[in-house]
Formats: C-alpha cells, structure tokens, sequence
C-alpha cells in the first residue's frame, strides 16, 4: 500500500530524487570510510619510517625501496650543481612570500643524484637574480627527509609547462614532480627528494622547517556517520511524510461542503398581490 502511494502519479517524482538523494548520501558515507581506512594506512607507514634510524643514502641504500620510505630521515654527502638548480614557487615563511631553492646533489661516489629542498628564501632575492648568494659550494654533508615526488598539483594548483626538447629549461616550478624536473637535468635522479632539516641554532637562510605531520585519524569518521544520518531521515521519514500529507489533503476536502444552488421563483409564478398592486 505504502509502495502505490510513494510510486502514484502524484509522488513518484519526488519518490526518485529522494531515492537517488539517498543513495548519494550513503555513497559519501562510504567514502568517509574509504578516506579513513586510507588515513589509517597512511599513519602506519609514517609512524613505521618516523621511528627508523637514519638511513645512510651511498652505497646499497641507493638501489633500496627509497620511495616506500618516505618520511625516513637520511644523511648524505656530495656536491651541489647550483647550475641546475630550480625554485618552487608561492612558499610561505611566516608570513612572507618567497620561494624554495631546490638543488640537484651529487652523491659522492655515486653516479646517481638527488634533488634537494634546500630552504625559502625572500621572493624578491629570487627576482633580482640573488639566489648565488646562497650557494654551498664544494662537499657538504646534510641531514633531512626523504619525500615523494608531488604527481599532482593541490587543489586549485597550477600544473608546470614543461619545456619540450630544445626549449629552454624551467627555472620556476608550481610542485616538485621529480620525473619532470629530472628531464632537464643531466644527472639520474633518485626517485624521492629530500627535504633537508634546520641545523641546531641555525638562524641563516635558507630557513629549513621541521618535519610537521598530522597522524590523526580525522574527521572521517563523524563525516560517515552524519551521511549516514541524513540518509536515515530522508529514507525513513520520507514515506510518513508523505502519509502526513495525504491524511492533511483529504481533511481538507472533507471541510469544503458542495454548494447547492436553491430554487428560484420566476415573478410569473408570485400572486398579483406580492406584484405591489390589485387586479382591477
């Protein structure tokens, strides 16, 4: 009975957008659910590389699984090409624009290398073409984080014009796709970068950041359980709203009493006397 009345000519297009805004509801409930198993995932393999030692990038390390361990912090020595160096764009540092050096590191006794965030510096270092003065020339030793490269820019992010061959190369990059990059320099890239960490004290440019990750677990979970609120009310409440509206409906219609229209008289039909005068 409560099927014939959800599928009647009168309900059954509201019947389907709230079928199909049901469905949707759940559909994003799941989804919730998906992002928070991922969350999980995800703050397990941090958590599993945050508390390895420092992992020695020479030698075997360097053929290691080094893109399963992001978030590993590394120490490696070498030279830097500041030749082939790059920036990264719209970095903040308390408040300031400026930009990130990234800086391609011979590894030594390697023939491999690997990409280097070296630190923000003032955006207007990078425009009037002072970025020389922070060279590090000759070897150098430096600890940091190893990260992946960024296969896609952030939400409402830019994607990078990569030159072709012959062009000239990009000197200003949006996100660190390392497959890119690596395109116009002349060295092997290891497939991670590292994210070198502040010394001790240090207070000179570049500023270098401490490692900052959120390993909650989120809001996914509350955000699971409201769709799936929503999806209960409209699919369970729907149908007596609908019943609420027919008995309402038909209760009206019982007020409304049909008119009846009363028999007139023609005044042929009245007596003389109701004429207003005497038959003489």
């Amino acid at each position: 009975m409560i099927l014939e009345r959800l599928f009647s000519r009168q309900w059954w297009k509201t019947t389907v957008f709230v079928l199909v805004a049901v469905a949707v509801m759940i559909r994003l409930g799941i989804w919730q659910l998906d992002r928070l198993e991922q969350r999980k995932v995800f703050n397990a393999r941090a958590e599993a590389q945050l508390a390895e030692p420092p992992l020695d990038l020479s030698g075997q390390s360097i053929e290691s699984d080094l893109y399963g361990m992001e978030y590993r912090s590394t120490i490696v020595s070498g030279e830097y090409d500041h030749d082939h160096q790059v920036v990264l764009r719209n970095q903040d540092w308390q408040g300031r624009l400026g930009v990130h050096i990234l800086t391609p590191l011979l590894i030594a006794g390697e023939e491999a290398a690997v990409l280097v965030d070296r630190g923000w510096v003032p955006y207007e270092d990078f425009t009037g073409g002072n970025l020389s003065q922070y060279d590090d020339p000759g070897q150098v030793e430096l600890e940091g984080i190893l990260r992946r490269s960024q296969s896609k820019p952030a939400i409402g992010g830019r994607a990078d014009q990569v030159p072709g061959p012959g062009e000239a190369p990009l000197e200003v990059w949006n996100w660190i796709n390392l497959t890119d990059i690596s395109r116009q320099i002349p060295h092997q890239l290891l497939p991670v970068y590292i994210a070198a960490v502040p010394s001790s004290g240090s207070l000179e440019l570049p500023f270098r950041s401490e490692l900052e990750l959120d390993l909650s677990e989120g809001s996914h979970l509350g955000y699971a359980f409201q769709w799936f609120i929503f999806a209960a009310i409209f699919g369970i409440g729907y149908p007596f709203y609908v019943r609420r509206e027919e008995h309402r409906q038909a209760a009206n219609n019982d007020q409304v009493k049909p008119y009846v229209q009363k028999e007139s008289h023609s005044d042929s039909n009245l007596e003389p006397e109701s004429k207003g005068y005497k038959q003489a």
